[in-house]
């Protein structure tokens, strides 16, 4: 098995926690729309609590506590959003670190190949000048 580079392995996290990124964000989508549903069916409530049908005042006792229930429930989501928001944030703060973290051993990768490659070129250079032994230089 080939051994890696590091700024392989890190690219390999980078693709990982830039996942994980995506996996905040979508549970964060998720979080949101339960909140805008909450909020419409509150709406709803609401309609119906202020409603002058007769059918509707015959219930208000009921609409109240769902009322309360969804506020509740508002609450707790909106606590949620926002951990969740944290959650999206630190994520994209640690794949950003790995990035630039990727890149500096990739151009440190590319500054060690670079000097190899003159360091062979003079290698190179020196190992055409010299005999490849004494005896061929004597008479």
């Amino acid at each position: 098995m080939v051994e890696k580079s590091r700024s392989e392995k890190l690219k390999r996290l980078v693709a990982v926690q830039r996942h994980l990124e995506r996996i905040a964000e979508n549970e964060l989508a998720d979080t949101t729309r339960q909140r805008s549903e909450v909020t419409e069916a509150m709406e709803r409530v609401m309609d119906a609590i202020g409603s002058t049908d007769p059918v509707h005042m015959a219930f208000s006792i009921h609409y109240a506590d769902r009322y309360g229930r969804l506020t509740i429930k508002d609450q707790q989501l909106e606590s949620i959003q926002t951990l969740i928001q944290m959650k999206v944030q630190q994520e994209r703060t640690k794949a950003d670190r790995l990035e630039e973290h990727m890149k500096d051993a990739r151009e440190l990768e590319m500054r060690e190949a670079d000097d190899n490659a003159v360091y062979d070129i003079i290698d190179q250079r020196f190992a055409g000048a010299t005999p490849a032994s004494s005896k061929v230089q004597k008479p």
